[in-house]
């Protein structure tokens, strides 16, 4: 006979990986352990086991979650009605808020991917491609004319927009929602002023 799912078992995985992603920023991959994993998430080894059947599925666990929820998130976003300024402006300032709270997340993303097989890599790859993608035609419509025909412009300024964002956690720890918006509204206004001087 199956075993029956408790009804907070998904409050409980969603503990789990908050947890355990505090540990693999903390600690390293290499360096964390089931025990010291299960005690940080104040259950027993066996229990957290129920839950996942390795260090790896687990890690793996923690990435697919954040990056598929990151890139629905920023994906999603409804842009009709906006100016091309403002659409830049409301995807750069969506992401720091989708940062909020997540600077465990973020820094395993940056340190572990590695450690997983390649298959599982490819997956989160995949939410990582989707979101440069929904990022570059912001951008590109942002500065009508200047990338054409040059891609590798193109993502280069796309991914310096991800390197003004992406390293956001590491000089402003704990930043609030006013304070992120304040940000993205200064890396926004950079980026804007920037690509009309490359035209």
């Amino acid at each position: 006979m199956a075993r029956t799912i408790a009804k907070d078992h998904e409050q409980k995985r969603v503990h789990i990986l908050k947890s355990a992603a505090r540990v693999f920023a903390e600690q390293g991959y290499d360096r964390a352990s089931m025990s010291v994993l299960a005690k940080e998430c104040g259950i027993s080894k066996a229990n957290i086991y129920h839950y996942y059947d390795s260090k790896d599925a687990l890690l793996f666990d923690v990435l697919d979650t954040y990056l598929k929820a990151l890139r629905d998130r920023i994906c999603g976003i409804d842009l009709s009605g906006l100016d091309v300024k403002s659409q830049l402006r409301s995807v750069v300032r969506e992401i720091l808020l989708a940062y909020q709270g997540a600077d465990d997340e973020h820094r395993v993303q940056s340190t572990g991917m590695r450690a997983l097989p390649v298959g599982q890599q490819q997956v989160l790859r995949g939410y990582q491609r989707d979101l440069v993608n929904r990022v570059s035609e912001v951008v590109a419509a942002s500065a009508e004319g200047v990338f054409d025909n040059d891609p590798v412009r193109l993502r280069e300024t796309t991914m310096s927009v991800f390197g003004m964002l992406n390293w956001y956690y590491m000089w402003q720890h704990g930043a609030d929602t006013e304070a992120r918006e304040r940000y993205a509204d200064l890396a926004t206004d950079l980026v804007l002023g920037g690509v009309r001087g490359l035209a």
